[in-house]
């Protein structure tokens, strides 16, 4: 029953009372008897078009413009071309063209009524709007504002070619002419509609303009439009994310798919917010089979729920129960790990040195020596920007992971290590602490006012493990370009005026435990670059590997682990910032 009041059905009962009421009337008018199978053919006619061609029909009750009305003719015109024919002779040619004409003019006044009641009047425009972008989407973006409470004001493009010419009837500026044009005018939203455009075009863009407009939006990439929904639709407010994004890096498809496409994967910390992508990325990639292995249920859950579409196997367990690592070796003969499981949270790592240590150092030890032992192709240990010069324990933990990665001996197994900086998104991490804080009404926290971090997107930082892992050959230590370090007061004053929150307070706390002002990427200047121009390979650091068994046996069994830390990394220099 609900279909008979859906919008699809009175669409019909429309067609249906429209054409009675035309035909009647043109009888009417014309003198003539009305011939009730001509009344028949044409609402039958009419909702089998309306049936078959569905989809603008119901598009033009959405949207009232020039082309809808000249659509509505042309698809009528079918019906009166078959009316003609089927009863030529037997009905008066002018009463069929008339009857025609009025049942046009009645739907295309019934679709702008509606539309009219529907969306606000095209003369009530109360704010201003100006386009980056007149290409297509930005003109449809233009016909998709008529009936909004916007009035496009301009176009802007960089393209030469348009610029001095009209579009929709709009000038189209060159960015020069906005610049002195917001001097003297102030306009309520910009649309960035450059679905093509490169990140960092996008985000040059929305950073040389966020103080002119109240409001900016970006219209999402071209892989990621849905062609069949309105555009405005599908803009978004601008995020820190498209303010740090960067463009997509040239990465080497082939290599990367040659390297996990028909292979049984184990990925350690799977649920977490760097194992999780690497889930992801590998069933991109067409793993064989992908073992999912995690110490936190919840975490494990959710990633295993996600991806239960694929051929996945997950296991709950920790890295330092060496009989359970060893039973999923045993059962699963992996070709390719990927080692994420790690403690990462500084202030709580410096909590829980002891854990911390058995979990990161003792834990990575134990998944390499059962990769060698097991013969795997390659094992990738995901690591940090921490690890360069620690002065915390999570940074020197992991820069102990990375001795013992260079110098095991691999056998058949290819070793490598990935160092990167702060992913964003990912759990306890500034962007998603910023917006805990906003919920509860502030204030932002900073640590320091000069306080600096590079940042990556989880899913770039992902690929390019994978790129590193498809390349490594030798124990190395790969070092991912992350570009440029940014002020973390500058983050959150941005994100304070992209949420509309002039009211919530920035507050200084003072640098935590073991926490840097800045972050370094290599130890040594002269690192080596690769054939991929954000790869990098640091020095390799020579450690006899029976040495460096036997002091992280002591590691673990040393009441005084800052000291022992340092015995095996010199450079380590234990900051409490107290």
């Amino acid at each position: 029953m609900s279909f008979l009041w859906d919008k699809r059905a009175l669409n019909f009962y429309v067609i249906i009372f429209l054409s009675f009421l035309t035909v009647s009337w043109t009888f009417y008018v014309f003198k003539q008897h009305m011939n009730v199978y001509f009344l028949i053919t044409v609402v039958v006619l009419r909702c089998l078009l309306s049936f078959l061609l569905l989809r603008d029909y119901m598009a033009s009750w959405r949207k009232s413009t020039q082309k809808t009305f000249l659509r509505k003719i042309f698809i009528n015109i079918p019906v009166f071309v078959i009316v003609v024919f089927i009863f030529h002779g037997r009905v008066e040619f002018s009463l069929i063209f008339s009857e025609f004409l009025f049942y046009v003019f009645l739907i295309n006044l019934s679709v702008y009524l509606y539309w009219y009641k529907t969306n606000k009047s095209p003369m009530m425009k109360t704010k201003e709007a100006i386009i980056y972008g007149a290409g297509a989407a930005g003109t449809k973006i233009a016909q998709e504002l008529l009936y909004t409470e916007y009035k496009v004001k301009y176009f802007v493009d960089d393209d030469v070619s348009l610029q001095k010419r009209s579009v929709n009837g709009r000038k189209v500026l060159s960015r020069d002419q906005l610049r002195k044009l917001l001097l003297s005018s102030k306009f309520d939203l910009l649309i960035i509609a450059l679905p093509r455009a490169y990140e960092s075009t996008v985000r040059d863009i929305c950073k040389e303009y966020e103080k002119d407009f109240d409001q900016i939006k970006i219209m999402p990439s071209l892989e990621n439009v849905l062609q069949d929904e309105s555009f405005m639709s599908q803009l978004k407010p601008v995020s820190l994310y498209d303010l740090l994004a960067r463009d997509s890096k040239s990465l080497d498809k082939e290599s990367i798919s040659n390297f996990i496409k028909g292979k049984s994967v184990l990925i350690t910390g799977a649920g977490g917010s760097i194992g999780s992508e690497i889930v992801r990325q590998c069933i991109k990639y067409e793993a064989k089979q992908l073992v999912l292995l995690d110490h936190s249920e919840f975490n494990l859950y959710k990633i295993s729920e996600e991806c239960s579409f694929y051929n996945i196997k997950s296991v709950l367990c920790s890295v330092c129960d060496v009989e359970a690592l060893q039973d999923v070796f045993d059962k699963y003969s992996p070709n390719i790990v990927f080692h994420a499981a790690a403690y990462k949270h500084v202030p709580l790592v410096e909590d829980n040195i002891s854990r911390a240590i058995k979990n990161n150092i003792l834990g990575t030890k134990n998944v390499i020596d059962l990769a060698i032992e097991a013969k795997v192709e390659s094992f990738i240990l995901i690591s940090t920007d921490k690890a360069v010069r620690p002065t915390n324990v999570m940074g020197a933990t992991k820069r102990v992971c990375e001795l013992y990665l260079q110098n095991a001996e691999p056998g058949n197994t290819k070793l490598a290590a990935v160092r990167f900086g702060n992913v964003l998104g990912s759990s306890g991490s500034v962007i998603p602490k910023f917006e805990e804080q906003l919920k509860k009404g502030g204030p932002l926290t900073v640590t320091h006012p000069e306080i600096t971090r590079y940042f990556m997107l989880i899913p770039e930082a992902c690929e390019l493990v994978l790129q590193a892992g498809a390349i490594a050959k030798n124990s190395e230590v790969f070092v991912l370009n992350m570009g440029k370090p940014v002020k973390i007061l500058d983050l959150a004053k941005q994100f304070k005026k992209l949420s509309g929150r002039d009211d919530v307070e920035i507050e200084i706390t003072g640098l935590r435990p073991g926490e840097k002002l800045y972050e370094e990427l290599l130890i040594n200047e002269d690192d080596i670059s690769t054939a991929y121009k954000d790869i990098f390979i640091g020095r390799k650091t020579f450690y006899d590997i029976d040495k460096l068994n036997s002091d992280i046996f002591l590691l673990i069994k040393e009441f005084d682990k800052i000291k022992a830390l340092r015995h095996i990394v010199p450079e380590f220099e234990h900051r409490l910032n107290s």
